[in-house]
């Protein structure tokens, strides 16, 4: 089955044209090497997905035939990725739900910045 295809079949992706979009920007490796989507994946491949900060490990068990439920997703696929990683996953995603609470989105805006050199001066 194709990388592309896997990735949407197995969840990691919302949709196709995302999962391919993901491949061909070098955000997938199969191997520690960058793919493109129309690679083959076999029983046993190990790949990675970059999940920012780190790079989340899944190792292929089978193949589904469509998209399956969340249940059904360990049947055919097993993370691998370190606990270290997992912990700093979990972190960072804390992190952005506390700003994101506090109402802080991204860089600030042309009026923040001004607010902040007013309360600099």
């Amino acid at each position: 089955m194709r990388v592309d295809k896997y990735l949407w079949c197995v969840r990691l992706f919302k949709s196709r044209s995302l999962s391919s979009t993901e491949v061909e920007g070098g955000k997938v490796r199969v191997s520690d090497e960058e793919v493109k989507s129309s690679k083959h994946l076999k029983v046993g491949d190990e790949f990675s997905v970059k999940n920012t900060p780190v790079w989340r490990s899944y190792k292929v068990k089978g193949f589904p035939k469509n998209r399956v439920g969340a249940k059904l997703v360990p049947d055919y696929l097993v993370e691998t990725t370190s606990d270290e990683d997992l912990s700093m996953i979990e972190e960072v995603q804390r992190f952005n739900s506390q700003n994101r609470l506090a109402g802080i989105i991204g860089r600030p805006t042309k009026k923040d910045r001004r607010d902040l050199d007013k309360f600099r001066d």
